[in-house]
């Protein structure tokens, strides 16, 4: 027996949907894969948002932890981020400070510090401070992970935070992270499309 037209017509209509999906659906993948990267990236920088609050917090409050405790404690909270390997954290302490009585104060670097268990450390190149760079600006480090020499007084370096925000003698603790993003799916390409690149290094800073 023949089968009849509207048999026909949903086998034809099976074969056409069957056909379209093939087709559409590995553009739809590719539409859909960035979005886990998206959503890695943003829980990524969400937590290294929390990371620089609670280190200005611990810095400007704590006189009996070191930076480096401080900054191994902070580094212990962020699974699943891979801060050893891929994260670098710097503490500077920052004071407003005036040469003569009525001037403008100039924010200038008392302080800094680097975590001794970040990927610097690690055989990589991690990102200088946007702070200050000891390495750049009068100091050396050293094996505590402190920037030593740092020039004091009308010599001391200025520091790329606070500016105009300081009165003479005020002093803050700007922490720093960065992060060495992975992107799941980095250098896709579909039909001339690409997947979108996320990093390579996300950043957060906080003064406290």
């Amino acid at each position: 027996m023949r089968p009849t037209r509207p048999n026909r017509y949903r086998k034809a209509a099976r074969g056409v949907a069957a056909v379209e999906m093939g087709i559409l659906l590995p553009i739809l993948i590719f539409l859909t894969l960035p979005v886990i990267d998206f959503a890695r990236a943003i829980q990524a920088n969400l937590i290294l948002v929390n990371l620089t609050r609670e280190g200005a917090s611990l810095a400007s409050r704590s006189s009996t932890y070191t930076p480096q405790a401080i900054m191994n404690s902070l580094a212990a909270t962020t699974p699943p981020l891979k801060m050893p390997g891929q994260g670098m954290i710097y503490i500077t302490k920052i004071m407003g400070y005036c040469e003569t009585s009525g001037c403008a104060p100039r924010n200038i670097v008392l302080e800094q510090h680097h975590w001794l268990q970040g990927w610097k450390q690690a055989g990589g190149s991690a990102p200088a401070s946007r702070v200050w760079g000891c390495g750049s600006g009068g100091g050396s480090w050293i094996t505590d992970g402190s920037c030593s020499g740092i020039p004091t007084g009308k010599n001391a370096p200025t520091a790329n935070a606070m500016t105009g925000s300081l009165h003479d003698g005020d002093v803050v603790y700007v922490v720093e992270t960065y992060y060495s993003f992975d992107m799941l799916f980095k250098g896709l390409t579909m039909s001339g499309m690409s997947m979108p690149t996320l990093g390579p290094n996300l950043y957060s800073v906080t003064a406290f």
